[in-house]
């Protein structure tokens, strides 16, 4: 990676705060994810638990077996968002993410873009943040550099 500033020039300040902006980024991603996970497999946050989740998935999105892709989205949004936060396996879990997403985005074409349709425009915003995670990885501010992780 090159060491050469690509911070747009302007303000001192922000020069100096542009090395935040990525693991904001990447922090927030995982913290938006986190709870989706836990309602899916905790019931928390007024989500519906592993069980009637799966239930759900079966049922009306037609994903057989609904427990099993009710766990999965819950292991990759909970865990995952997790590892996105601290910044550790950063891009095998972005990458859990973007697949995730990916078979989400499967779920919402029906309903076209916008989002309070039900759309592709939620999952799609997230999908693609999760990907650019993936190819950057956690850069200087995450456990994967703090531990020497080159993945």
């Amino acid at each position: 990676m090159s060491n050469q500033n690509t911070v747009t020039p302007g303000l001192a300040i922000f020069e100096r705060l542009a090395p935040l902006g990525y693991p904001l980024i990447r922090i927030t991603a995982g913290l938006m994810l986190m709870p989706h996970g836990a309602q899916k497999l905790f019931g928390w946050f007024g989500g519906y638990g592993l069980e009637a989740t799966g239930q759900f998935f079966e049922g009306s999105l037609g994903m057989s077996p609904g427990i099993l892709f009710a766990l999965l989205a819950g292991l990759v949004e909970f865990f995952g968002g997790l590892a996105l936060v601290l910044g550790l396996l950063t891009r095998p879990a972005a990458l859990a993410v973007t697949f995730m997403l990916g078979v989400a985005l499967t779920v919402h074409t029906a309903n076209g873009f916008f989002w309070t349709n039900g759309g592709v425009e939620y999952p799609l915003l997230w999908a693609l943040t999760a990907f650019g995670i993936f190819l950057r990885g956690g850069d200087r501010f995450s456990l994967d550099a703090r531990l020497g992780l080159r993945i």
